[in-house]
């Protein structure tokens, strides 16, 4: 159980599908700590005829996935259980033409009342991404929606005499999407909290590998300095969001490259292809973190990196690149979120992490507990990075290609070391010595009863500010 002085929110998806997957990889809603989060969001429902409906037959079959999930509130009360409703279940055109009219937005308003109070579902979350690329007008109608919702539930609120159904929603990280998709200011005020989608900043959709979700840039590639959690979420502030409704996405896969040359491993190393689907997930590009653990880390520890920059690992085996998020990085993007007073984290999502606890060595759900110890302010071992330079060979270009020469590119690598408390002793012992010494002199030497009484004060007082005359 985790019990936090501050109230920060903690955001996990619950996905339907992930019941399909073959052997441990399968989750089921009983997997599903009752304390690790404060709000659970169903994904996904769907949109039909312009109301809300589920996405999946087993949602309402005899004993309901919904009723599964719902009933762990009875172990934790506090628990929120929220209904997502868009994502890849919803066609986007569908989406579309609900928010260009008027009376179709009125008639999703209506449907998604009944729908939750009928299914106990504690609230919304509108998972409907990229809705300002097909205009203006989809932009206006996403922001007369949520004003719609959002008077509707308070009025269904007071009319039942309970607390008004909860509405929030997932949105982009990327500048272009934010600013041609949302009315900032507006869409803050009106929503109870906004989950922002700090990940997916790169993928194999690309000819070089780059990490998932960095919390910073690298100076070097000017180009994508935009691209990482800490710019984004700037932004959203910048743009006039409120930092107590603004949540930050962690996730618990990679995203996995098929690099053109093993040899050629770093950052930004050129690929080409789909690599290797994961077993239990059966994506191309995408890996979970037990899959990592099983498949990479695993007798393989020698090959995880540390980019310094952007504070993420990667791993490499083979021709085949992920970037992703260990305990670590996850818990430098907490202490980066606990420093910035935002209003906590959301993870996408509980069935990629090794619930199971049988893949990475580290026990149940070891991102997710990660997280919530970094929010209890109980960090890991202070940590030291040993650096050291990796010379890759890449072919030059212009004329040296010609000749078939090769050109050398140096990447900084880091191995995450730890020390234990007897270990820092030594380390800080010599300057903790140092400064009680100073201390202890400046305190004797500026002692007045010794100053009338000893001449020699004076040479004292000499010795430490280095001047020849008194």
């Amino acid at each position: 159980m985790y019990i936090l002085n501050v109230a920060y929110k903690r955001v996990c998806y619950y996905t339907n599908r992930s019941r399909y997957r073959p052997g441990k990889g399968r989750f089921l809603p009983e997997y599903i700590d009752p304390f690790l989060c404060t709000h659970i969001n169903y994904a996904f429902a769907t949109m039909r005829n312009d109301v809300i409906a589920p996405s999946d037959k087993h949602d309402e079959s005899r004993v309901t996935l919904y009723e599964r999930v719902i009933d762990i509130k009875k172990q934790n009360p506090k628990l929120k259980v929220l209904l997502s409703v868009g994502g890849p279940a919803t066609p986007m055109k569908d989406v579309c033409t609900m928010l260009k009219s008027r009376s179709k937005r009125r008639k999703f308003v209506k449907s998604c009342i009944t729908f939750l109070t009928g299914r106990n579902f504690d609230g919304l979350s509108l998972d409907f991404k990229y809705t300002g690329s097909r205009g203006s007008s989809y932009k206006k109608g996403f922001a007369s929606l949520i004003s719609k919702l959002s008077k509707a539930f308070k009025t269904d609120g007071k009319r039942r005499r309970r607390k008004s159904l909860l509405l929030t929603a997932a949105v982009p990280a990327k500048r272009t999407e934010i600013d041609s998709g949302y009315y900032v200011k507006y869409v803050c005020r009106k929503l109870d909290f906004v989950n922002v989608m700090t990940y997916d900043f790169h993928g194999s959709w690309e000819k070089r590998t780059g990490f998932n979700a960095p919390l910073d840039k690298r100076n070097k590639y000017k180009s994508n300095r935009r691209l990482n959690m800490k710019y984004a979420v700037r932004y959203w502030l910048r743009r006039g969001c409120n930092r107590r409704k603004l949540v930050v996405g962690m996730t618990t896969y990679g995203r996995s490259f098929k690099l053109k040359n093993a040899a050629i491993s770093g950052v930004r190393a050129p690929c080409s292809g789909d690599p290797p689907k994961g077993e239990f997930t059966g994506k191309a590009g995408m890996y979970s973190y037990y899959e990592i653990c099983r498949y990479f880390i695993k007798n393989n520890k020698h090959n995880v990196k540390w980019q310094r920059k952007q504070k993420v690992p990667y791993v490499t085996k083979g021709n085949v690149w992920v970037g992703y998020d260990n305990e670590y990085s996850l818990e430098q993007k907490v202490r980066w979120l606990k420093h910035k007073r935002l209003a906590g984290w959301m993870v996408w999502k509980l069935d990629m992490d090794d619930f199971t606890g049988q893949f990475c060595g580290a026990g149940k759900y070891p991102l997710i507990t990660r997280l919530n110890k970094a929010l209890q302010g109980k960090y890991m071992r202070v940590t030291r990075y040993d650096c050291h330079t990796v010379t890759v060979t890449a072919h030059a270009h212009s004329k040296a290609r010609m000749h078939n020469t090769h050109a050398s590119t140096h990447v900084n690598s880091c191995v995450v070391r730890h020390y234990g408390q007897h270990d820092m002793l030594l380390i800080l012992a010599p300057s903790l010595y140092l400064y009680l010494y100073l201390v202890v002199w400046k305190l004797w030497c500026n002692n007045s009863a010794w100053q009338e009484t000893n001449t020699a004060y004076y040479n004292c007082h000499d010795d430490i500010s280095n001047k020849g005359s008194r």
